[in-house]
């Protein structure tokens, strides 16, 4: 399907590709990866001919359809569901044709147009549509909600709900677990399993690639290396290629030692002076084999933490809310040094408001005690916000301690690779992840005995995302983490809370366990791992007869989905579309068909609102 023979690209004066090839076949679901700033987007860019190469060629097979991710946040008053169906651009335009050809009274232009919107399944769209939106963590209520209602990150899902539904051979895929919750990213990963289409996939979600990818490629050294199989697999494929680079290259060095000691004692001696000479000439021919280089550029650390008594603190049958309205009540937990508790549950269950109310930021109802030796560190997305958009990371760190010298401060910020002169930068000039990186320093040097993590690797590349768990690992104090990072979350946690239904519980599982419970979940099916209260009711009431409501309701929509199936055939009919005379049948048939779809949705909603009752 694609291939790219011997390219190299620039940008600026720095080259990003040189004599590269790579070749994707039709169907491959291929993962990109390397250090930030090391072209993977600007390959993205290439194969899309937004830039241009120096030299090489890019052949990609005729009348590809290619889609990707937008990367600006969208705006506007579009419903949800009709901003993902306006990404389909032609099943958009045949609507628009549609409409002209039927206020022109235009019968056979409609009845092609309306055979062409079922070849390319426009029925079916609004269908596929809310499946998406479904999976992507939205309601149905907010289907119909403005895109200008939702936050940003919501309207980046929105942004990937639409290139979802696109019809696309090739599908470039830039991050697109950022803006995405567990549930998100395990619907996900089961879509992309499912689509047929040949898929590129930039990320540094490891275990994301894990799941999807058959094929990894590493830009390094202005080349694309590949490696069949998946992140984990990419992973010893390569150590063990380094390793073999590594012995070879002291092989090499002891070669080229034994030839210029000889070199050394003979050059100056007449007898020995064109041997010498031929050994130097064999040196100079060798093709250097470079030494492995696995500096991270990382490489931070947790000072010791103040002691503090047991339990640092504890909350009993507390709840949590804003305005007086608790979210989260009953809730019973204690903490201790050492802790390492992550927090699972849906979006919007309540795990950042969690966080929020243990930092302070939010009032906790009840009993809750917390040590009054206790130093907090708290991190959430929103604190990027607070930065100082003006100023260097010097100054935010010399913002804390006033004392500080610059040299000690130096040492401190380059383990967070803030090098040279990149100290004194704005902040106004960093990337997301560069604005992550200073906020969790700050952090780290404030000591804290408690650190309350909330989406911490969000806009980190994998080698900052694999300092911070080394550095988390041999942090001495507690932690409650809440985050979408897997990778994170097994080398971490040794306690998992379940934060659902109002409530905060342990959870008795691992992240296996907590992906069956999202199925199930889904599927209206209560998960076994989770207590659910008991209900108790009286014998003196006289409990709804929900079997024959239901039985009820499951008959009405049998009904209607025989009336779709009928309409819909009716609508495969090519007789229909022959004859000007057929536009008005045509036109109340396709009337009828939405209603009936309607319907069907409103039948499907009772029924699963009525097995919840059930349950």
């Amino acid at each position: 399907m694609l291939q790219l023979k011997r390219v190299t690209l620039s940008r600026g004066q720095k080259f990003l590709l040189e004599d590269a090839s790579l070749l994707i076949h039709d169907g491959e679901k291929v993962g990109i990866v390397g250090q930030n700033g090391i072209g993977k987007s600007s390959l993205f860019k290439l194969i899309k001919r937004e830039i241009e190469s120096l030299s090489g060629e890019i052949e990609l097979t005729n009348g590809t359809r290619i889609s990707e991710i937008k990367q600006e946040i969208p705006h506007g008053n579009l419903s949800a569901l009709h901003y993902v169906l306006s990404g389909d651009q032609a099943l958009s335009q045949l609507k628009e044709q549609m409409l002209i050809a039927e206020n022109s009274e235009d019968g056979m232009k409609l009845s092609a147009l309306h055979e062409r919107y079922l070849e390319i399944d426009g029925y079916t769209a609004e269908a596929r549509a809310a499946k998406i939106l479904t999976g992507l963590g939205f309601s149905q209520e907010q289907f119909n909600f403005p895109v200008d209602y939702f936050s940003g990150g919501w309207r980046m899902r929105l942004n990937l709900g639409q290139v979802l539904l696109q019809p696309a051979d090739l599908l470039l895929l830039d991050e697109p677990t950022n803006h995405l919750d567990l549930e998100a990213i395990f619907w996900l990963e089961n879509w992309l399993k499912d689509l047929k289409s040949t898929i590129l996939i930039i990320s540094h979600d490891r275990e994301f690639l894990d799941q999807v990818a058959g094929r990894i490629v590493l830009i390094k050294d202005q080349k694309l290396l590949s490696f069949p199989g998946n992140y984990s697999s990419f992973e010893e494929q390569y150590a063990a290629q380094l390793e073999q680079q590594q012995a070879s290259f002291l092989k090499q060095q002891r070669q080229i030692s034994h030839l210029m000691k000889f070199v050394e004692r003979f050059r100056y001696k007449a007898t020995k002076a064109k041997q010498a000479q031929s050994r130097l000439k064999m040196v100079e021919r060798i093709e250097r084999v470079s030494a492995v280089r696995l500096n991270n550029p990382f490489n931070f650390e947790f000072k010791r933490s103040p002691e503090v008594g047991n339990p640092m603190l504890s909350l009993t049958k507390a709840s949590i809310g804003y305005d007086e309205i608790p979210l989260l009540s009953n809730i019973s937990l204690s903490l201790y040094s050492g802790d390492r508790i992550a927090l699972l549950g849906p979006n919007g269950a309540g795990k950042s408001t969690f966080i929020k109310a243990l930092a302070g930021d939010l009032k906790i109802n009840g009993d809750a005690v917390f040590n009054k030796k206790l130093k907090i560190g708290y991190f959430a997305q929103h604190q990027l916000e607070s930065l100082n958009l003006e100023e260097g990371a010097l100054w935010h760190l010399k913002n804390l301690d006033r004392a500080l010298l610059e040299k000690e401060a130096r040492t401190f910020l380059g383990t967070f690779n803030f090098i040279g002169d990149t100290i004194f930068e704005p902040v106004k000039n960093f990337s997301g992840g560069e604005k992550a990186r200073l906020a969790l320093a700050l952090l780290v040097w404030q000591q804290p005995n408690i650190l309350l993590l909330d989406e911490p690797s969000n806009h980190l590349d994998m080698e900052m995302r694999e300092a911070l768990s080394s550095a988390l690992q041999m942090y001495d104090g507690a932690l409650i983490l809440v985050t979408h990072d897997r990778y994170l979350l097994k080398s971490l946690a040794n306690e998992f809370y379940l934060v659902a239904d109002g409530t905060v519980k342990l959870f008795d599982g691992d992240l296996d366990d907590y992906q069956r419970w999202v199925a199930d979940r889904q599927t209206k099916v209560v998960s076994p791992k989770i207590d659910k209260p008991v209900k108790v009711i009286s014998a003196r009431i006289k409990l709804p007869d929900y079997d024959r409501q239901l039985a009820k309701l499951e008959k009405k929509l049998t009904e209607k989905l025989a009336e779709k199936l009928n309409i819909e055939s009716q609508l495969a009919n090519p007789e229909l579309y022959k004859t000007i005379d057929k536009s008005q049948e045509l036109a109340k048939l396709t009337e009828v068909l939405a209603n009936t779809s309607s319907q069907i949705q409103i039948l499907e909603n009772q029924i699963l609102g009525l097995m919840e009752l059930m349950c």
